[in-house]
Formats: structure tokens, sequence, C-alpha cells
């Protein structure tokens, strides 16, 4: 495992300052069944990460590899319509370029979003839950950082507290739980949800964690928003697929847009 390398990132970052003029000052990933949100944005300046030199190229349905930059009251804007897993191509130097290329362009706030299972009882298909703190159980560290303490929180608790004022003044309900994130790209069995469940995990997934890993080693304040797709092996009884995990998402569309929507004009 490598980290992003210097040349790669710099080379993704002449091609788009070249393309897109202005530094952009909020960052947002999108996850799986999400990514209809970019398509509303004003005036999006949109580049296909196939066209971006060194920049890796998402496989996976759902997510359709574009960058758009708008500006929303006045911020201007970075959205990653579709993000790199880990299982893709083994490779975190992929999974960490979007962030590296964001951190370069000078993003300082980052809002990452995913589909994820749900493993609290209390969650049903459809809630949007805020991701308080994470788990990673990849297996994997990130390249050149030693595993240490942190004395700060991964995602920001001040951020944390204005989206849930947000939502709450939209009327927009939202849960606030612990992210929980495996290899994939298998889903859980009902003996490994069990096991995230007794560590203290309320939904699972198979993303986010190096990305704001990343990020926090960068400096960027951290918002973290998991769209609950589905319950998890053991709990449901519907036998899980991606087509059900899309299909969710797409069905909260409207909370999940009126919200995101809202941080960014605030924030």
């Amino acid at each position: 495992m490598t980290a992003p390398s210097d040349e790669h990132v710099d080379g993704s970052v002449r091609y788009i300052r070249e393309k897109v003029s202005g530094k952009p000052d909020i960052a947002v990933v999108l996850g799986s069944g999400l990514g209809t949100f970019a398509e509303g944005l004003p005036d999006g300046r949109q580049l296909s990460t196939s066209e971006i030199p060194h920049y890796p190229v998402s496989s996976v349905e759902g997510h359709k590899g574009r960058l758009i930059f708008a500006e929303l009251d006045g911020r201007r804007v970075l959205v990653f319509q579709g993000r790199i897993h880990l299982y893709e191509s083994n490779d975190l130097a992929k999974v960490l370029h979007p962030v590296a290329v964001a951190g370069r362009l000078g993003v300082r706030t980052l809002i990452v979003t995913n589909a994820a299972g749900g493993i609290n009882r209390e969650f049903s298909p459809g809630d949007l839950m805020l991701i308080s703190d994470q788990i990673d159980l990849t297996g994997e560290f990130l390249p050149g950082k030693r595993p240490g303490i942190r004395n700060v929180p991964l995602y920001d608790p001040e951020l944390l507290i204005h989206a849930s004022d947000l939502a709450a003044s939209h009327g927009i309900q939202l849960k606030r739980g612990v992210y929980a994130a495996v290899m994939g790209p298998s889903y859980e069995t009902a003996a490994e949800v069990e096991m995230i469940y007794r560590l203290g995990g309320d939904a699972v997934g198979m993303s986010t964690v190096k990305e704001v890993l990343f990020a926090s080693q960068l400096g960027m304040r951290i918002l973290g928003i998991s769209c609950i797709t589905n319950k998890g092996t053991g709990i449901g009884t519907n036998r899980l697929n991606h087509a059900e995990v899309t299909e969710v998402a797409n069905r909260v569309t409207r909370d999940f847009t009126t919200l995101l929507r809202n941080l960014l004009a605030t924030l």
C-alpha cells in the first residue's frame, strides 16, 4: 500500500486548474445512490475523472466518476460524484487520491456521505445517520503513518451540532452513530453483523474510513452522513443486493438534498 504520489496529485491538480478557476472551500464525497444531488447544482463545471491525468476511475454502479465545481451562496464547492473503493483495486493510493487533490486545491472542510447497512436495531432503511465516530475493520493502515493515540475527534463536534440543528429546523430526522467499515465487496454475514454490533457499530459499509483518516491528517474539518439502505444480515429478512442499496438511497434524495444544500450554504 502506498500514499498518493506528489507527482500524480500535482498532475491532476494542474489539469483541474487549467479547466476551473477559483479555489473550493468545501468538498463533498457522494456515496452509492446519492450522486443525484450533484445534478441540481447551479452552473456546475463538470470534469470526468477519465479525462483527469492520474485520476482513478471507479468501476462500481452508482458512482458516475465526475468532479463538479459549483458556487452556493458565495461558497465554492467541489463535489465528487462517486468514489473509489479499496476492494476495486486493492490500492490505497487510488482511494486517497481524491482527498489529496481536494487538499491541494485548498479545501479545508470535507463532507463524506455513504450508503450503509443498519446494525443498530432501531435504524430502518431510509434513515439518515450523522457519523459520530468510526471503526476501521479493513485491516489496512495509512501508508507512512504509525498508528497512535488521537487527542481530537475525527468528526468535528461543532459540525455535528450544526448539522443536527439544521436538520431539526427543516423537519428532517437524523440518527447519530458509529460507522464501521469492512473491506468488501461481499456483504457481511450475520455473525459479522453481530460482531460489529458488539464492538459498538451502528452502521456498516465499505468506504469512508480511509478518506476520513487521511483528511484528518491533512487538517480538514470533517462531517459524515450515512444513508441506511438496509438492515444488516441477521436483522432484516431481505436478501441484500446493490440494487436495493441504490433504490433506498434514491428514495431519501429529498431529505438528503435539503440537508446537504443547507449545510453547504451555512458552513
